[in-house]
């Protein structure tokens, strides 16, 4: 097993597919658009780290406040969940006692209905 030349015609691969996408006018714009805003993003984030400091931070509450609030949703779930398992056998209870109970009436209406006067 000799040595893999795998990646490197990997890595070969993708830089001659950008250098012919290079070759479209629109493609170029936009990586030139792209890589001057980028730049530029880049410089004034250098020259201040405070407005970084504070969309990162900002995002991290977003991000946090939405952990919460998942968090809470899922054991609120969690807790009807099992609420619903304590409750079945009742609920199963309560239905079969109800399905005896309109049996039970069935037949007694049967039985008005069928007598004669």
């Amino acid at each position: 097993m000799g040595n893999s030349k795998f990646g490197t015609f990997i890595i070969v691969g993708a830089l001659t597919g950008a250098v012919v996408s290079m070759f479209d006018r629109s493609t170029r714009k936009h990586i030139v658009k792209k890589s001057n805003n980028c730049i530029t993003g880049m410089k004034f984030y250098m020259k201040n780290p405070d407005v970084l400091k504070w969309k990162l931070e900002e995002k991290k509450d977003k991000y946090r406040s939405v952990y919460v609030q998942l968090s809470g949703d899922i054991s609120y779930i969690k807790a009807q969940v099992e609420e619903l398992k304590t409750l079945t056998p009742q609920v199963k209870g309560i239905v079969v006692d109800t399905k005896e109970a309109f049996v039970e009436s069935k037949d007694e209406y049967k039985s008005i209905v069928n007598e004669t006067p």
